[in-house]
């Protein structure tokens, strides 16, 4: 099955919402609604920063992030708001990316709002959403505007190529520290190898560099982002990019359960869980936050390539038949793999709101758009709940504008088929 069975008769992406009974005007003004949450509205996490930058910040932790910028750079491309996108980008190359060094073309995946680093190293997906991003802005408003997009993903594709450099010797778990190396001297350092792409599996890493390289995270896995590289980055390894790809997909049958449809928040490799550390004891086999993309990104793979339908068609039906088990308006955001609750030591706090499980509005917004992906009648109930519930803070005050917002404004777009793959202008 190939990419023309996931669009419209007209060869556009499905506006599901309309398909499903909607009115096209209200779904035009549910989307511009949502965008100015995000971005212009009394909650909105977007600042601009005096005439030429501005950043996006995860309130509840008090920072910016690289997730949050990439993601703020993806959806102003998609709603062709080139001056957002330019402050964003501004801000993320002043301040996030590493100009120089070991580091070069990183980007520290956390800073202060005033731009203060609070980690050098880099978080991985946060390369992904940037060069995808750049590459859509170079196809849309091309590279003579102030801001050569093209050559920025470019640059960023190479310094991420593998690398060696010198670091402070591993101990027993895979850790080096500077206590060790003082005590060993010289002796404690050794050559190691930074990369975004695990050069062995061409999977993606968690960090690309220390331990984070050693696994990788199911919910960085979007394929199709890697086509799109392919396509139009023209940094002459489409065909690596293109393996990326498939070894992708197929590292999303592995990791996700074939009777729930969940993914563990972290995976080694080869799509089993973690062991010792990054096991029971503190959840990171669970589904839960990072876990709560994968619907999402399947289905954004579906309808960009449509290379792996048929799975992708199984897995939405299989995700959305166990969360409408557990009930469509009570079902909570983190489980064990297998669909049990986790015991209250396994369940990551957000934000400082302690160990509670709740009904989150981001889970509702990522399996209502794996609705793209079914066909079975249960699916209007997730595009139905999407649509009716209102983003507002729960009974004990907790409110996440940030990821919530953010995913809540991606299920609209792909539902309403506003998150499209940004070709050249003709």
């Amino acid at each position: 099955m190939g990419l023309a069975a996931t669009l419209a008769a007209n060869g556009q992406p499905r506006n599901l919402f309309v398909e499903l009974g909607y009115d096209a005007a209200a779904v035009d003004a549910k989307v511009s609604e949502v965008f100015n949450d995000v971005f212009r509205g009394p909650n909105k996490v977007y600042f601009e920063v005096g005439d030429t930058m501005a950043y996006i910040s995860d309130i509840k932790n008090h920072d910016v992030r690289t997730e949050g910028m990439s993601y703020g750079l993806m959806v102003a491309v998609q709603f062709g708001e080139k001056d957002i996108f330019d402050r964003l980008w501004r801000w993320s190359r002043k301040y996030m990316q590493h100009q120089s060094g070991t580091r070069e073309g990183y980007f520290a995946w956390s800073c202060k709002t005033d731009g203060t680093r609070n980690s050098d190293g880099a978080a991985s997906d946060g390369e992904l959403y940037f060069i995808t991003s750049l590459i859509f802005a170079s196809n849309r408003w091309g590279n003579d505007t102030g801001i050569n997009y093209l050559a920025e993903a470019r640059r960023i594709l190479d310094c991420t190529m593998p690398r060696e450099y010198e670091a402070p010797a591993r101990g027993p778990w895979g850790f080096g520290g500077q206590q060790q190396g003082q005590q060993q001297g010289q002796q404690a350092m050794q050559k190691q190898k930074m990369f975004l792409i695990d050069p062995e599996t061409k999977l993606i890493t968690f960090t690309p560099d220390g331990f984070g390289q050693r696994y990788t995270d199911p919910s960085y896995h979007i394929p199709a982002f890697y086509e799109v590289w392919a396509r139009w980055a023209g940094d002459g390894r489409s065909d690596l990019w293109n393996e990326c790809a498939r070894r992708s997909r197929e590292f999303l049958h592995k990791a996700t359960h074939p009777v729930t449809g969940l993914n563990g928040d972290m995976c080694q490799y080869d799509g089993s869980p973690m062991p010792g550390w990054g096991g029971r004891r503190n959840g990171s086999n669970n589904f839960r936050y990072d876990s709560w993309r994968v619907p999402m990104n399947i289905t954004l793979d579906y309808v960009w390539s449509g290379a792996d339908a048929e799975w992708q068609r199984q897995y939405g039906e299989r995700i959305q038949n166990f969360f409408y088990s557990q009930g469509i308006d009570t079902f909570v955001d983190q489980y064990r793999v297998d669909g049990t609750l986790p015991e209250d030591s396994e369940i990551l706090p957000a934000g400082g709101s302690g160990r509670v499980l709740r009904h989150s509005i981001g889970l509702v917004a990522t399996t209502a758009a794996a609705s793209i992906l079914c066909s079975h009648d249960k699916r209007k109930a997730f595009v139905d709940a999407l649509w009716k519930a209102r983003h507002e803070p729960f009974a004990d005050g907790y409110f996440d504008a940030y990821y919530d917002g953010l995913l809540r404004l991606f299920a609209f777009m792909h539902l309403s088929g506003r998150y499209r793959l940004i070709e050249p202008a003709k």
